[in-house]
Parts: C-alpha cells; structure tokens; sequence
C-alpha cells in the first residue's frame, strides 16, 4: 500500500493531546506539586482521598486550558521559535476554532470540579482564570512575565489549602511566596533555552529581563523557597523527615544554579533542569507528608 498525506496524517486525538501536552507530563505534574503540597500540610497529611482526586483532576483539567490559552495566543509566534514550531497550532495541525473548543471544555471540566469545593476555594478558582487568560499576554508587555505564571501557580496552594481549612493562615502564605519563588526559578532556568528566539521576536522573559545575571537571580529565587519552605516547617511542627528532603532539596537546588554559571550550556540542558524541579517537588511533598505524620 502507497503511503499518501492522508494515510501518515497524525490521528486527531493524538495531535490534541499534543496540544493539552499530555505527551510532556512532567509540565502538568509539576502545577500539581503546590495544590499536593498544600492539601497535604493543610490535612496533616491525611486529606480526604476524595479531595485529592479533585485536585489532582483539577491541577490537569487548568494546566491543559492553560495551554490551548497559551498556543491560541501564539500561533503566529511559536513557529519562529524552535521549541515550539512543531505544536498543532503553529504547525496548523489544528485550527483555531478546533482550538477554542478543546478550551472551553477543558475550563469547562475544571469548573465542574470546582463546584465540588467550598465557597472560599471555589472563588479562589474564579480569581485564577484570568491570570491563567492573560499570562500568554503578559510576555508581549511585561518585562517578567514569569510572575504572572508564578501568581497563576500560587492559586494552587491557596485553593487546595483553603479547600481543607475554609480558611487562610500564615503558613497558607508562606507556602504560597515558596511556590512563586520556586516557579520564577524553574520558569526562568525554562525560559533560558529560548532567549535567542525570543530576543529576536521581541517577546519578553525573566531570562532575557536578568540577561547575564539569570542565574544568580534564580538562585535567590531558590533560596527564598527554601528559606519559606522552613517557615512553613517551623510554624506548623514537621518532623524529621521533612526537614532531610529539604536539605536534600537545596543541595539539589544549589547542584542547578551553579552549573547555570557555564554560559556553554546546551540548550536541552535547561529542559533537563526543569524536568529535575518536578522530582526535587515530589521529594519535598514525600518530607511533608511523612514530616506531617
């Protein structure tokens, strides 16, 4: 049988899946780290399994629309830039409207799980749809907008905190300013493998806004997690055992902003370092749960 355009046409499930980045799931696994963080601190690690479920479901269901949001703003952009050139809407694997649809559902599902919450973390939710609408914006207008994905991560901790305590207490805070912090370092280490494209774009990010001194940037960003993180440990009495994973946390961390001062580093480096953060959050989310205990 002749091969012809149609016959090695990519499956639309799969080019959808593509585009919600199911095929990269260590993007989707490291929003849900904080909304795990937080459920289990709140609980005394011990949440309701039922809750865990929605949150987990939740964490897929809003980084999935977050990214359909993000290509739809950047169809025309990402074929310009090399990492990105090959999603279904840059490369007009999916249209638009095909685009807008998986979307709405995708919102759609997150909505539903919301209801399952209470009204503080219920509203929560409502507050982050437009920081997770407007992040793809913030790059053409702010100088960092990693700071507006790291508040779109901070809504993870306050939602899935509050949904345990109907409340928001100093530790809920101090662990919301590790998440911001740690996002900005991880995004920015992220951001660094594009900032050839991105310079001549003219788009904006945190690696391009700290230029030479990216990565002393993100090591203050990782050492205010870690310095937050204990906070967190002292206010709400963990033991042990949390205590051992952050130590181990931060010599990871350290591990990370000092091979970020070879300016020769391979571009797929700085995607390796990220794809390390998710198990350095995972690690962390074993400490407070056992620490919790």
């Amino acid at each position: 049988m002749l091969n012809t355009p149609e016959s090695n046409q990519e499956p639309l499930l799969l080019v959808i899946i593509r585009l919600l980045r199911w095929h990269k799931p260590e993007g989707r696994l490291i929003l849900m780290i904080p909304a795990l963080w937080a459920v289990f601190l709140a609980a005394a690690g011990k949440p309701p399994l039922p809750l865990v479920g929605v949150i987990i479901l939740g964490t897929l269901a809003t980084s999935a629309a977050g990214c359909v949001v993000n290509d739809l703003w950047d169809r025309d952009i990402d074929p310009q830039v090399e990492r990105t050139r090959d999603r279904p809407l840059a490369s007009r694997a999916l249209s638009v409207k095909v685009g807008i649809v998986v979307g709405i559902i995708a919102l759609a599902c997150a909505a539903v799980l919301a209801f399952y919450l209470n009204s503080l973390s219920f509203w929560l939710s409502v507050a982050a749809v437009p920081v997770i609408l407007l992040y793809p914006g913030a790059k053409r207008v702010f100088p960092v907008p990693q700071l507006v994905l790291s508040i779109a991560w901070g809504f993870a901790v306050l939602i899935s905190w509050s949904a345990v305590t109907q409340s928001i207490s100093t530790p809920t805070w101090l662990l919301w300013g590790a998440t911001v912090l740690w996002t900005l370092g991880f995004d920015t280490v992220y951001a660094m493998s594009d900032r050839e494209d991105d310079q001549r774009i003219g788009i904006n990010s945190s690696a391009l806004f700290f230029g030479k001194y990216a990565p002393t940037a993100i090591g203050i960003f990782f050492v205010g997690t870690i310095i937050l993180l204990a906070g967190v440990g002292v206010l709400i009495n963990l033991n042990l055992a949390f205590w051992i994973t952050l130590i181990i946390a931060t010599l990871a961390w350290i591990w990370q902003s000092l091979r970020l001062r070879n300016p020769e580093l391979p571009n797929p480096v700085y995607g390796e370092m990220f794809r390390q953060n998710v198990w350095i959050g995972f690690l962390i989310l074993a400490g407070m749960i056992s620490g919790s205990l």
